[in-house]
């Protein structure tokens, strides 16, 4: 019996904030999968090694979570004022399945600096030493982002001494500009705050009424109150990943808030979205201990922040999420700002999982409503593998 030889691929394995994904440049793609549609999903779902009912990814280049299980497709842009479209593809590790409805902030990190290396930014404007500004469209959401890349001897600077918690080893620090967050009418639900308001009540069979901020800003985002459904905010992953009926609980949050939000229409249509929106729950601040086994004190942060990602509690914080909470953050009176301790801010210090993290956004009263012109966080990237990715050729 004939089999299918395996196709070479060039790719680039990178690690982008506390995400990892695998990068591809748009022509490096097999022409089928070039454009979007069934044989892209099956090509990148058999690169990740998906779907697999063990949940382990053995047989591709996935880690079996969802910060892991990720891909990204990259071409010159021909927008005006970019430099590079970016296209970011969640793939389900036990689905068949690829979600395009969001884009991953950790991996945004990683695409200035892998655009300039796949020679996809002009070179003109990468500097012999200094910093290179990468101004990227987030395809997935219609969006700017502004990488600030470090260039040292006119190549991309990746080592240094920037720590990010969830991150074990320093590395150079990359500055990201989230021009605009809030989403808009391209089908990511409309208005900054969806409801128009900035607390709703959410009525979530099972679970009761629930005060709920619901907002699009770097990703849609459902905040909850973590004491109104039982935790204190200070949690790490085993206590919500092991417990099957909570990961059901949250993922019903999810469903009606997306319903909510108008992202759906119906409560069942959530299965087959599910990197957007996230669930995120938020507690005014108290001291723990991170995973890391660093201790985080209460007055080294201004709030507590949970979220899950693909029905899992995330290991530390979806960059998205970060936007999102930097965002609701600057804004009075929204969940995420009044755990925070209420009032006008710029800028906030959260504890997650793994430790804290640091975001700022820019936010001001427009006519009544709300705006925001950017957000701003750091992270760091950097190549963990590059050269090729093998598929059967009959795979896609």
């Amino acid at each position: 019996m004939t089999h299918a030889a395996q196709l070479k691929i060039p790719a680039t394995y990178m690690r982008g904030g506390t995400s990892k994904g695998v990068f591809f440049r748009l022509q490096d793609l097999p022409e089928r999968a070039q454009v979007p549609g069934a044989a892209r999903d099956a090509l990148l779902l058999r690169v990740i090694g998906s779907p697999d009912p063990y949940g382990k990814q053995i047989d591709g280049m996935g880690g079996a979570t969802s910060s892991t299980s990720k891909t990204v497709i990259l071409s010159s842009s021909a927008r005006p004022g970019h430099d590079v479209d970016y296209l970011f593809g969640q793939v389900s590790i036990d689905q068949a399945f690829v979600d395009w409805s969001g884009n991953c902030g950790n991996l945004s990190a990683a695409v200035g600096a892998f655009a300039i290396g796949a020679g996809l930014v002009d070179a003109t404007r990468i500097p012999r030493d200094g910093i290179a500004t990468v101004r990227i469209w987030q395809a997935n959401i219609g969006k700017t982002i502004v990488a600030h890349v470090p260039i040292t001897g006119g190549e991309v600077q990746e080592t240094g001494d920037f720590e990010l918690d969830g991150v074990t080893f320093p590395a150079a620090e990359v500055q990201l500009e989230f021009l605009d967050p809030a989403a808009d009418e391209d089908g990511q639900g409309g208005a900054m705050f969806p409801t128009g308001n900035l607390v709703d009540d959410l009525d979530v069979p099972g679970i009761g009424t629930l005060k709920v901020t619901l907002i699009n800003a770097g990703i849609p985002t459902i905040f909850v109150n973590a004491g109104d459904i039982g935790y204190s905010g200070a949690e790490l992953q085993d206590a919500i990943n092991g417990d099957a009926d909570a990961l059901a609980r949250f993922e019903t949050i999810r469903a009606y808030g997306a319903v909510r939000m108008g992202l759906i229409e119906r409560v069942e249509q959530a299965a087959a979205r599910q990197h957007t929106p996230k669930v995120a729950f938020v507690a005014p601040p108290v001291g723990y201990t991170a995973s890391s086994g660093k201790t985080v004190d209460t007055g080294d942060i201004d709030l507590l922040v949970r979220a899950l990602s693909m029905g899992k509690l995330h290991h530390a914080m979806m960059g998205t999420a970060a936007v999102a909470i930097g965002t609701a953050a600057a804004i009075p009176g929204t969940l995420v700002n009044l755990a925070a301790g209420g009032g006008e801010r710029s800028a906030v210090r959260f504890g997650h999982p793994s430790g804290t993290l640091r975001v700022g956004a820019e936010a001001r009263l427009d006519g009544g409503q709300w705006a925001v012109t950017k957000a701003i966080m750091s992270r760091s990237a950097r190549v963990l593998m590059e050269g090729w990715v093998r598929v059967p050729a009959d795979a896609f």
